[in-house]
């Protein structure tokens, strides 16, 4: 497969600003702060009422694309140690079994999904416990005020998905509410000093060399990444991963999470796409290449002590080195979940939209995505 790229385009400011008219590197550098001013929007909302329900018999976080991401980051980081499930929800409506023990947490960017409103008309319905969370002024902010339900509003950052720490903080807030996460203050802030960091060391005008961000794009040029996750955080960023190459470089992706994808998708490193070399110059003139598509394994490990979950990620690299599969291996950096989450989501954030500039693709617009919802209204 050839690519008829200008490596040279990601250290041109200029270049990469008339590629993206519409500032998504902008938007993704906004991840800190919109950490903050969700805390401050969470804080008037009356989420402490949520405090005297008890301890729910499960929670069900509606959700769909760019907002349903926010219900994922809940469920990993609850998993290890919360008393009850986490559901999320990305079809209209609710689970059978949703019922007034349960607590629904409807997410919506736009305020206006429909799913997520079939869903929050459900919960209604049913006698669920409901919070809201999107955009003020919405359909799905005048139910949870009829329902007299605590809601959220938020601003959207370009789009949903450049919104993901803006939608995801009030899910935690209210999941530390209801007893299942213990989140505090200083958890959150540390991930947006985590997030400040990745913007500094992922700036445009910091050349590729010394640019996580721009290295990360550069290795996933012409090949078909299989990301896989591993650890705490590790699923949760892989499927991230995924959907960023999907709707900011228009990239598709294989995403997997171990030990899973130890059982199926490392077979594909003896099929017809595997085989390259392991070593690349990264920043060679590529407009000549005639290299097929090949597989590259990219390993988001979050780094949680666990050593079992760091030998497969070993035993992954050796496996798929062994077979000519280049590899590129994440680690996650920090102390809590929040912020070892924020340490890769920040750098695929930006990799993803630097892959879009290469390509000379505007990592904003979603037309499918348009056409679709036309064609199905």
């Amino acid at each position: 497969m050839t690519l008829e790229i200008d490596d040279d385009v990601l250290d041109d400011v200029s270049a990469l600003d008339s590629r993206d008219p519409d500032q998504m590197l902008r938007a993704v550098a906004s991840g800190a702060a919109q950490i903050r001013s969700a805390l401050t929007a969470t804080a008037d909302a009356g989420l402490e009422q949520l405090e005297g329900l008890g301890r729910p018999r499960a929670v069900v976080v509606a959700g769909m694309g760019g907002s349903g991401i926010a219900g994922d980051v809940l469920a990993s980081l609850a998993a290890p140690a919360a008393q009850a499930p986490v559901f999320v929800q990305r079809q209209p409506g609710l689970p059978g079994w949703v019922g007034a023990a349960d607590v629904v947490i409807a997410v919506s960017c736009s305020g206006g999904t429909q799913e997520t409103l079939a869903a929050t008309d459900e919960a209604v319905r049913r006698g669920a416990a409901l919070v809201g969370i999107g955009a003020a002024d919405s359909p799905l902010s005048r139910r949870c005020t009829q329902a007299r339900a605590p809601y959220v509003p938020v601003v959207k950052q370009l789009a949903p998905r450049a919104s993901m720490w803006a939608l995801a903080t009030p899910v935690l807030v209210a999941a530390t509410r209801l007893g299942l996460l213990e989140l505090s203050a200083d958890a959150f802030e540390a991930a947006a000093v985590r997030l400040e960091t990745i913007a500094e060391t992922c700036r445009p005008d910091r050349e590729a060399f010394v640019n996580p961000g721009k290295q990360l794009a550069l290795e996933l040029t012409g090949a078909l990444p299989m990301v896989w996750g591993a650890g705490t955080t590790g699923g949760v960023a892989a499927y991230r991963f995924g959907c960023q190459l999907a709707e900011n470089a228009k990239y598709p992706a294989v995403v997997g999470a171990l030990p899973e994808a130890h059982h199926n998708q490392v077979v594909a490193f003896d099929g017809p796409l595997a085989g390259g070399a392991s070593t690349d110059d990264l920043f060679r003139d590529r407009v000549d290449d005639e290299e097929p598509l090949r597989l590259r394994l990219v390993l988001l490990h979050d780094d949680d002590r666990d050593e079992e979950v760091a030998a497969r990620v070993s035993v992954s690299e050796q496996i798929a080195q062994e077979r000519g599969v280049p590899v590129t291996t994440l680690r996650s950096e920090g102390e809590g979940p929040l912020e070892r989450l924020a340490s890769l989501v920040g750098l695929i954030d930006y990799a993803t939209v630097y892959l879009a500039l290469l390509h000379d693709t505007d990592p904003t617009p979603v037309a499918p995505i348009d056409a679709l919802k036309r064609r199905l209204a």
